[in-house]
């Protein structure tokens, strides 16, 4: 999702029914899981699950149904394992789509060590963008910025909620019940979503998914396009201190955005480095398994059975699920950096999935 936000364009006029919808919707989940409506399976499966366990759950499903399958089809496959040089055959392949994966892995590691490099004023460039933004922020929020991502991240949405506490507060006293009210679904849910996201960065050390995690939670853009409604709607009822107010806190929610995306930017090149890392480390017995499979056990037959399974099928179960480490591994790192990617495609207040349109 593109962090639950929405799109600023007026269409008010074109739909009344529209503006209706916006005050019922003010408040939103404190989850990005909760808001897209996904289930805790899938989300731990997707993004939360360690991406080593999820590899390892998928090898033995693997090594499960061939076992499984295997001990039904067992008469057929000892025929070809004899006859038609079947195991020979699976295994010399995937000598081959592992060396290609390995190929394939230190392209990436190529490519992400390309972006680092540079002439010394790209670099410089690069430097003064990151001590602008920086000082930037250290103005918006009163103190020295963190020097840690989480830290970062956590002390730009508690600069947030100090603001959305001083907008209640200035609205406290309108004639407006209609501004008190719905400023006071937005402040509470916005005091809410800060929260959790705090709790959830404390303590965090970049690198692992809960920094990442947090930040998606905090469905920043959504908040904008609020203020933006809030102020243009209640014009006429808003003062000067509490328009004020709703401009700096506009501004500390558009400077989130930026921070987040630098700290996911960040985050991908970490993990797609980590895969890489990762694949070289299992490919070895990887290849070493598949090789030995080739050479000494292919085109022959393992007599005798365990727990009633016949050996043979034990030992190719196992040596495929073990030469399949490297390509679940990809796929595992792939499926979340892909679901980051995919919700967080656009920046600012853009709605991209259908879970507040």
């Amino acid at each position: 999702m593109s962090d639950d936000s929405s799109d600023t364009i007026d269409t008010r006029a074109e739909d009344p029914n529209l503006n209706q919808s916006s005050v019922d919707d003010i408040g939103t989940a404190n989850t990005m899981r909760e808001r897209s409506g996904e289930t805790r399976v899938k989300t731990w499966l997707v993004l939360d699950g360690s991406r080593l366990l999820i590899t390892t759950m998928l090898a033995l499903l693997i090594f499960g149904v061939f076992v499984f399958g295997g001990t039904f089809y067992y008469q057929y496959y000892l025929t070809d394992a004899l006859t038609a040089d079947t195991v020979e055959t699976v295994f010399s392949t995937m000598i081959s789509a592992i060396i290609t994966g390995v190929t394939l892995t230190l392209t990436i590691s190529q490519i992400i060590i390309s972006q680092e490099n540079g002439p010394l004023g790209d670099q410089r460039e690069r430097m003064s963008n990151t001590m602008d933004f920086r000082e930037y922020t250290q103005e918006m929020i009163g103190s020295p910025t963190p020097a840690d991502p989480s830290a970062f991240l956590r002390a730009i949405i508690l600069e947030s909620r100090d603001y959305a506490k001083d907008l209640r507060e200035s609205v406290a006293d309108s004639d407006s019940e209609d501004l008190r009210g719905e400023v006071d679904e937005f402040t509470n849910s916005l005091v809410e979503n800060a929260d959790a996201a705090e709790d959830k960065l404390e303590g965090r050390k970049f690198g692992s998914y809960t920094v990442v995690s947090a930040a998606l939670d905090y469905n920043y853009g959504w908040k904008v396009f609020q203020i933006e409604r809030i102020a243009n709607e209640h014009r006429d009822a808003i003062s000067q201190e509490t328009e004020m107010v709703l401009d700096d806190l506009k501004t500390v929610l558009s400077m989130f955005g930026p921070a987040r995306e630098h700290i996911k930017t960040l985050y991908f090149e970490w993990e797609l480095i980590s895969l890489s890392q990762n694949i070289l480390y299992l490919s070895v017995p990887a290849l070493i398994t598949a090789g030995f499979v080739t050479t000494y056990l292919g085109g022959s037959a393992l007599s005798g059975t365990v727990l009633g399974v016949p050996n043979l099928i034990w030992v190719t179960s196992a040596a495929f699920a073990i030469t399949s480490l490297p390509f679940l591994l990809l796929i595992s790192y792939i499926a979340r950096i892909a679901t980051i990617a995919k919700r967080t495609l656009a920046i600012g207040p853009f709605i991209l999935r259908d879970s507040q349109r």
